[in-house]
C-alpha cells in the first residue's frame, strides 16, 4: 500500500502551508499529492504550482469536474500537466453534484453514468493523438453540418497512458468505474465496510470488462489526526462530516448521506440531514456519531493509526490518501511524518 496526501481546496488561508505540506510529502516519499476543486480554486492551477516546486511526487486532480469542461479541454489540460511535470500527472474526474453542476456551471445534472462514460471515451481518444471524432448521446464531434473537422491534439504527453481515476460513491458508479477507469477515488471509507460499500462493485465492473483487480488503484481519502485523545480528535471532524452527510446536495440527492445509510447509520444520517437543512449546523455536528468519524478517519497515537492502516490494506486499499489535520503548519507536518512512521510500524512501507 502506498501513501498520498490531499490538499483539499486552495484559497482557504493555508496556501503557503499547503505547499510546505506537499514538499514535505515529496521529501518523505509519498506517492501522490491530490488537489480538489468545487466553485473556488481550480485544480490544474494548483497542481502546476505544486509540480513546479516538487521533484518526485505525482500530482493528481481529485477531481476535475466533468460539468466544468468539455472533454477535449480536459485532454489538453491532462497532456499539458503531464508534459510539464515530467510524467507525474494523474487525472481524476467526477460529475460533482446537482447543486454545483446546475447552480454554478449551468449544466443539467442528468444521466451522470452515461455522461461519465462518454467523457472518459473522448478524453482517452483525444490523448491518443488520433483525429478526434465521436458520436454519442451527450457529445458529437465534430458538430454535424458545420465547418468543424476532426483534428488531433498537438501536445505530446510525457506518457502514452495517463492514469485516469473516477470519484465514485454509489454502487452503479463504482461498478462503471471498475469497468472504464484505472482507479477509484473514495471518500468516507470504512475499512470495516469497504468490501460491501465499494470493492465488490468495483470488482464487478472489472469482471464485466474482462479484467481483474490487479493494477487497479483503490484510493480513499482519510483525515489524519495524531494524539492520545481519540474522542477530542474526532470532534475536530464533526463539522466536516455534518457538511457532507447533512448538507452536500438536496434532501433527495445526497450521495454521502446514502453512503452513511449503507454503513448502518440510517437513523443518524436522517437526523444530521434534518438539522443541517434546517440551519442548525451545530446540532447536525453534534448528531454525528463518534463511531462514524472514527471509522472514516485515522485518529490517535501512531500505533493505533498503524493498526488502522493494516485494516485498510487488508480491505483492498492500494493508495491511502491522508488529509493531515492541525491548527498550525508544524502540527500538519508532524501528522504527515506520523503517517510515514505508522506505515513503517505496520510493515506496509
Amino acid at each position: 500500500m502506498r501513501l498520498g496526501i490531499n490538499l483539499g481546496y486552495w484559497g482557504a488561508g493555508m496556501d503557503g502551508d499547503n505547499l510546505a505540506v506537499a514538499q514535505e510529502a515529496d521529501r518523505l516519499g509519498y506517492d501522490v499529492c491530490w488537489a480538489a476543486e468545487a466553485y473556488g480554486s481550480d485544480a490544474p492551477t494548483v497542481l502546476s504550482w505544486v509540480a513546479a516546486q516538487t521533484e518526485r511526487i505525482d500530482v493528481g486532480s481529485a477531481i476535475l469536474q466533468i460539468p466544468a469542461r468539455q472533454p477535449a479541454m480536459t485532454a489538453m489540460t491532462a497532456a499539458t500537466l503531464d508534459s510539464l511535470s515530467g510524467g507525474r500527472f494523474r487525472l481524476g474526474l467526477g460529475v460533482s453534484g446537482p447543486q454545483v453542476s446546475e447552480g454554478w456551471y449551468g449544466v443539467k445534472f442528468d444521466k451522470p453514468l452515461a455522461r461519465t462514460r462518454e467523457y472518459v471515451e473522448i478524453v482517452r481518444k483525444a490523448m491518443t493523438r488520433e483525429r478526434l471524432s465521436y458520436e454519442g448521446e451527450h457529445w458529437t464531434l465534430p458538430l454535424p453540418d458545420g465547418p468543424g473537422k476532426p483534428i488531433k491534439l498537438t501536445v505530446h504527453p510525457q506518457r502514452e497512458h495517463i492514469p485516469l481515476y473516477i470519484a465514485a460513491i454509489g454502487p452503479k458508479n463504482l461498478e462503471q468505474t471498475g469497468e472504464i477507469a484505472d482507479g477509484a477515488l473514495l471518500i468516507f471509507p470504512s475499512a470495516d465496510h469497504l468490501e460491501e460499500t465499494a470493492i465488490r462493485h468495483i470488482r464487478a465492473g472489472r469482471e464485466k470488462a474482462g479484467l481483474t483487480m490487479d493494477g487497479f488503484d483503490v484510493c480513499p481519502t482519510l483525515p489524519l489526526a495524531v494524539g492520545d485523545d481519540v474522542a477530542g480528535l474526532a470532534d475536530m471532524f464533526r463539522p466536516y462530516t455534518a457538511l457532507y452527510v447533512g448538507g452536500m446536495g438536496s434532501r433527495k440527492q445526497n450521495f454521502y448521506n446514502q453512503l452513511a445509510q449503507r454503513m448502518g447509520y440510517e437513523k443518524e444520517a436522517a437526523e444530521i440531514q434534518d438539522k443541517y437543512l434546517a440551519g442548525d449546523k451545530a446540532g447536525a455536528a453534534a448528531a454525528v456519531p463518534h463511531q462514524l468519524i472514527d471509522q472514516t478517519a485515522l485518529l490517535g497515537p501512531v500505533a493505533r493509526i498503524a493498526d488502522r492502516m493494516t485494516a485498510y490494506a487488508n480491505a483492498g486499499v492500494t493508495t491511502l490518501t491522508l488529509a493531515p489535520a492541525g491548527f498550525t503548519l508544524d502540527e500538519r507536518l508532524a501528522a504527515l511524518r506520523a503517517g510515514t512512521e505508522a506505515m513503517e510500524l505496520a510493515g506496509l512501507a
